[in-house]
């Protein structure tokens, strides 16, 4: 028998609709795919150069368990100089992508049965990396009027006497939605009056739009510093997700703890992506604008496009690379005798009758939701677009 952890530990709604679109693909069907959470670019030439060197150098030993000293260094430079953040490189902990570094955090501070805040919707690793850790998910669901953005009282209300930590992530994975200094400073005054930890998920710091802009929650004030621990990672923001690097920067008690932990469940990251990360982090700025700029134009395509279908309501993303759209206006409709009562419904006849892959929600916590990822070209976002509209010309 495998254990009752492991049994109540969820599959990966997002990596089963990308599995099951390339498997529709490689059987040479075309299929729109809105579903991957990761840049369709390419890694930057320099960066790819930057590991062969270091492969051609013999740069393929173990490193110490947290990562790179130089690494690390750059990763603290890098946040004092983008991020108003004073960390020393003993305060970071280099791991096997971001989705790593937030168990190494989880790991770090939670005791069997402590909770841990999430606002709905949210990324759908969250609660299952607090569950593998032996801590305790505790919902907040947020409302659309307020852009699903958590509220001061809705927090207030969550806090027990079991919390522990609260998981803030901006920009937001799903719905896209940007939270201001005012509202980040507003959540990490709550969370210090109740000495509560904030785990700050900034994977997609770079990835804004218009007039927006990205706050690192723990440069707000020294006392929300204290209690912050910061997630981050190369993958978004220079097209390196299979390279697996993200890192945490917390107080040193907790980085300690994390690199402790990490030392016996995997050791180093990898060397040679690790040395690709130092030259990404220090010369890959151009990239980043040129890719922003091409998401931006994408974003307008996808979203002025899905605002025009009927039956759709749209958040407008300010950051991120996805489109939240709320679909229980179609409930109560049929397609071909099959009511459409949920997202995963309609995300199931969609994919199989139109080739069009979208993310259902339900694993989000917004069951009546799907997301639309825009790391496609604008000519498929199109194309995916008119489909979806085919099929709901189709719902009775």
């Amino acid at each position: 028998m495998i254990s009752k952890l492991s049994q109540n530990i969820q599959p990966s709604s997002t990596l089963e609709i990308t599995a099951k679109a390339n498997q529709l693909k490689a059987e040479g069907i075309d299929v729109i795919g809105f579903g991957a959470g990761e840049p369709d670019f390419i890694t930057p030439i320099e960066i790819r150069e930057a590991a062969k060197n270091a492969i051609d150098n013999g740069f393929t030993k173990y490193t110490p368990a947290s990562g790179l000293m130089s690494l690390r260094q750059i990763i603290a430079n890098k946040l004092k100089k983008e991020n108003n953040l004073e960390y020393n490189a003993n305060q970071i902990v280099v791991s096997n992508g971001a989705k790593h570094s937030l168990i190494n955090a989880f790991s770090a501070i939670l005791d069997l049965g402590d909770e841990v805040i999430i606002p709905a919707p949210f990324w759908l690793s969250y609660p299952e990396m607090v569950k593998i850790v032996h801590g305790v998910p505790k919902y907040v669901y947020t409302k659309k009027e307020n852009r699903f953005k958590l509220q001061p009282s809705e927090f207030k209300k969550a806090i027990s006497n079991k919390t522990k930590a609260i998981v803030l992530n901006s920009p937001s994975n799903p719905t896209g939605v940007i939270y201001t200094a005012e509202e980040l400073k507003a959540l990490g005054d709550i969370a210090v009056e109740n000495n509560i930890w904030i785990i700050s998920d900034e994977i997609y710091e770079y990835l804004v739009y218009e007039n927006n802009e990205h706050i690192s929650m723990a440069s707000l004030s020294k006392e929300i510093y204290d209690h912050t621990i910061t997630i981050n990672g190369i993958s978004k923001a220079y097209a390196m997700t299979g390279w697996r690097i993200g890192y945490l920067a917390a107080p040193l008690e907790v980085a300690k703890a994390a690199g402790n932990i990490q030392s016996h469940a995997t050791s180093n990251p990898n060397s040679i992506a690790q040395k690709a990360s130092e030259f990404a982090i220090e010369h890959g700025g151009n990239f980043i604008k040129e890719m922003v700029q091409t998401f931006s134009k994408r974003r307008d395509c996808l979203y002025e496009g899905l605002k025009q279908i009927e039956g759709f309501e749209v958040v407008k993303p300010d950051g991120a690379f996805y489109c939240f759209v709320d679909i229980k206006e179609l409930y109560g409709k049929k397609y071909k005798d099959q009511a459409i009562n949920s997202a995963s419904i309609f995300a199931k006849l969609l994919l199989e009758d139109y080739s069009v892959a979208v993310v259902p929600c339900k694993d989000f916590e917004a069951p009546s939701c799907i997301r639309l990822s825009y790391t496609i070209n604008e000519e498929s976002i199109t194309k995916g677009l008119n489909r979806i509209q085919e099929f709901i010309n189709e719902l009775v």
